[in-house]
């Protein structure tokens, strides 16, 4: 990733408490060419995904065809998840999107747009409204309306 994706992103995950940190996994895209079996890079993909995962966390896909939250919903969903107890697997896919198995594996489907973004883009949006609405839930000045 471009130095301003990494800068991006580590600014909101320092800005978390210790006690919600915001990890980052990556999970390399397989190998696309001119022929490429696209079918069987996304099944090696979602595996290699869904092995990263440590049993017992919910799984939140970001699917274009997932829930449009706001932020007082995402808010709103993190409070749950602070209740269920488990943690977080927020899963964003590759260039195809997402394996079948990572969806089928999913509890909650979220959609940050309609629009297709990029994944750099993706990365920092992410780590973003999940702060902002960490602070919407304990009333941080970082969000104002």
């Amino acid at each position: 990733m471009p130095a301003w994706v990494e800068t991006g992103f580590k600014e909101y995950q320092r800005r978390f408490p210790k006690d919600m940190a915001l990890e980052l996994i990556e999970i390399p895209a397989g190998k696309r060419g001119k022929n490429a079996d696209i079918k069987r890079i996304l099944h090696i993909e979602g595996e290699k995904t869904l092995a990263a995962i440590p049993k017992g966390n919910r799984i939140v896909t970001l699917e274009v065809t997932g829930n449009p939250w706001d932020t007082h919903q995402l808010a709103n969903h993190m409070q749950k998840w602070q209740l269920d107890g488990r943690d977080i697997s927020l899963l964003i896919g590759g260039p195809e999107g997402l394996a079948p198995e990572c969806i089928a594996a999913s509890e909650q489907k979220w959609s940050l747009s309609n629009l297709t973004l990029p994944h750099p883009l993706v990365r920092i949006i992410v780590a973003e409204s999940l702060y902002r609405g960490w602070s919407l839930n304990n009333n941080h000045p970082y969000h104002r309306e």
